[in-house]
């Protein structure tokens, strides 16, 4: 059987602080492996190593993940500050006309953490460039010390819309999730449906009104511990499903 395939969008990182690699975190390739039951492509976060038509040609669904440059506020009418952090203008540059260019075919794709951001972003949203600055909100990102399974353990609940397109597709309307980030949707664009937040209001789940394809972004890492995670798990699967589909709808019939 020749499975789907998924892109993942890659980050650049510097090995020993002078060879520059494009990489993917291994939760992400496991989870569309074993849950999508699809082949992972890293893709290179660079739109001129990666042009969009050959990609959407060659990739069947897309998984645009976390990391830790942000998306660079000039994208949605704002002046850079130290607040906003790193940038990676190169992945600006892929993922924000990648994404619309998804919706706009009705492709599937499914954004994590930056990724969900990028998809705000990308459908003319904004971004608080640190979440834990605002009154009331609580501090979202990363612990900096501990095990891998102290930084990614869940801490705190997710409330969707009831009947909505996450309580359906996950089977709760509140759901306990991990966090780590520090920015955060400001304003959402003028087709994101906020469809799930955390208890001090922070979006965590969004789609797009009318998109005619599979498209969801969730703000935590559903990658960490995905095939044994209740909620990890169903996400994948209908993400995997919709893959499925668009496959064969342009594979034609047998």
């Amino acid at each position: 059987m020749v499975r789907p395939v998924i892109g993942i969008i890659g980050n650049p990182h510097l090995i020993n602080s002078e060879y520059l690699v494009h990489g993917a975190g291994e939760m992400n390739s496991r989870a569309v492996r074993e849950i999508c039951n699809a082949l992972p492509v890293i893709v290179p976060p660079d739109a001129l190593l990666a042009p969009i038509e050959e990609l959407m040609e060659a990739c069947d669904g897309f998984v645009f993940t976390g990391g830790r440059p942000n998306v660079h506020p000039k994208e949605y009418g704002e002046d850079l500050t130290e607040d906003h952090g790193d940038m990676d203008e190169k992945r600006d540059g892929l993922a924000l006309p990648l994404i619309r260019a998804l919706v706009t075919r009705g492709q599937p794709y499914l954004a994590i953490c930056r990724g969900f951001q990028e998809m705000n972003v990308a459908m003319g949203g904004s971004l608080h460039p640190e979440i834990r600055d605002l009154p009331g909100r609580d501090n979202h990102r990363m612990p900096p010390d501990g095990t891998l399974e102290e930084k990614f353990a869940l801490r705190h609940d997710v409330c969707f819309t009831p009947g909505g397109v996450f309580a359906r597709m996950l089977g709760a309307e509140v759901v306990r999730t991990n966090t780590l980030h520090g920015q955060g949707i400001k304003e959402p664009g003028p087709r994101v449906v906020i469809d799930g937040h955390a208890p001090d209001g922070t979006p965590e789940a969004i789609y797009i009104k009318d998109s005619k394809g599979f498209g969801v972004g969730v703000q935590w890492h559903p990658e960490y511990s995905a095939a044994q995670d209740p909620v990890s798990r169903p996400l994948f699967s209908a993400f995997g499903a919709a893959v499925y589909e668009w496959r064969a709808a342009r594979s034609g019939p047998a």
